[in-house]
């Protein structure tokens, strides 16, 4: 079977405190987003005692993570679309659980059409506290407070992003890449299909040409039948 290379992304972006709820809400497709006709499946996990809904999670961080600080982390992965759309949602959930760990999160899996053709656009949105769990019961007040090394106990959850260097940090996103990379590639190859992933860069590859600029919704919009086309083309040599 001859292997052909198959898009990918992988994206992180943090989610600044007040707008965390927000952000969920776009995620699952709730309140004015509810008309994007495009959610396959939610899921979230890993949340504290006193949060008996997701919802109660990320308007306290919203509520009492420190001003200016991060509530939440957001990982894009795409999923592979020549899959089942029950194939998609295993491989999004895999992935999620392994990226999240013991951390609360929550996960929404859309499938839009790609907005320069017909084919489905499959991603997950992968939203991570990164308070990290230690086993100790705290109120939401003292969940997000700043982390006491001395008495764990008096202060909030440690998050595993406090301290790192931006060295530190662009080597754990590129490790969760490949690891993820490596999720998908392993799935597709159990379930039969030719496709596979490269998280490496077009220079790591020895590819030479430049990376595509983000084309946004308008842009696309703006595009005669003729040019979508010939995109579209040029990605099927990539």
């Amino acid at each position: 079977m001859e292997l052909r290379m198959t898009y990918f992304r992988y994206g992180v972006q943090s989610c600044a405190v007040g707008h965390a709820m927000n952000h969920i809400d776009y995620i699952t497709r709730r309140g004015f987003h509810a008309q994007r006709a495009d959610l396959i499946y939610t899921e979230h996990g890993n949340m504290p005692a006193w949060a008996p809904t997701p919802g109660d999670f990320w308007r306290a961080a919203d509520k009492h993570e420190r001003i200016n600080g991060v509530a939440l982390r957001q990982i894009t992965v795409s999923l592979p679309n020549m899959m089942s759309t029950s194939e998609i949602v295993s491989l999004a959930r895999e992935i999620t659980w392994m990226l999240a760990g013991g951390k609360p999160f929550q996960m929404a899996v859309h499938m839009p059409n790609a907005a320069l053709g017909d084919e489905p656009n499959p991603h997950v949105h992968i939203a991570i506290s990164d308070r990290v769990p230690d086993g100790i019961e705290r109120s939401p007040e003292q969940f997000f407070a700043r982390y006491n090394a001395m008495a764990p106990e008096r202060g909030g959850r440690r998050k595993d992003s406090g301290g790192l260097t931006q060295t530190e940090l662009r080597s754990h996103v590129l490790w969760e890449r490949n690891a993820v990379a490596a999720i998908t590639n392993t799935a597709l190859e159990a379930l039969g299909y030719a496709e596979r992933v490269d998280p490496r860069s077009l220079r790591e590859q020895g590819v030479s040409r430049a990376p595509e600029r983000h084309l946004g919704q308008a842009m696309i919009r703006a595009m005669t039948p003729e040019q979508k086309k010939e995109i579209r083309g040029r990605r099927l040599t990539y």
